[in-house]
């Protein structure tokens, strides 16, 4: 048998999202450098070191940039924000509990999980 079949499987997407349905915010850090990595991926983009390890993320968050998505009437329109995460990296999501035209460049938020339909996100509160 190769090392290939026998190899462990990695599926860094579906371990997040299995986190998350656990109720469990979750990024990676790479054993040896240290850094912090999101997206879920199998190695760490600017070294390629691929000893990515599941850490609780602290929920913390600034907000980098944000956008307004209008909608058409009923459907309400929502914000949708890139946010500079404690430990480094950026992620997309929204700010929720406050208007969207609310939202603003260095807001400080705090992370919670929600749902859509059947699958868990990760979206954020304003945190002041």
């Amino acid at each position: 048998m190769s090392d290939a079949a026998t190899a462990p499987q990695t599926r860094p997407e579906q371990d997040y999202l299995q986190h998350l349905a656990q109720g469990r915010f979750m990024i990676q850090r790479s054993r040896s450098s240290g850094a912090y990595v999101f997206y879920p991926r199998v190695a760490e983009p600017r070294t390629g070191a691929t000893d990515l390890e599941w850490v609780p993320a602290s929920g913390e968050g600034t907000v980098y940039a944000t956008t307004v998505m209008r909608q058409r009437a009923p459907t309400p329109s929502y914000n949708l924000a890139l946010i500079d995460l404690a430990e480094g990296p950026r992620m997309m999501s929204r700010v929720e509990n406050i208007a969207p035209d609310a939202v603003r460049i260095g807001m400080k938020v705090r992370a919670r999980i929600s749902r859509e339909g059947d699958t868990p996100i990760v979206v954020f509160d304003p945190a002041e």
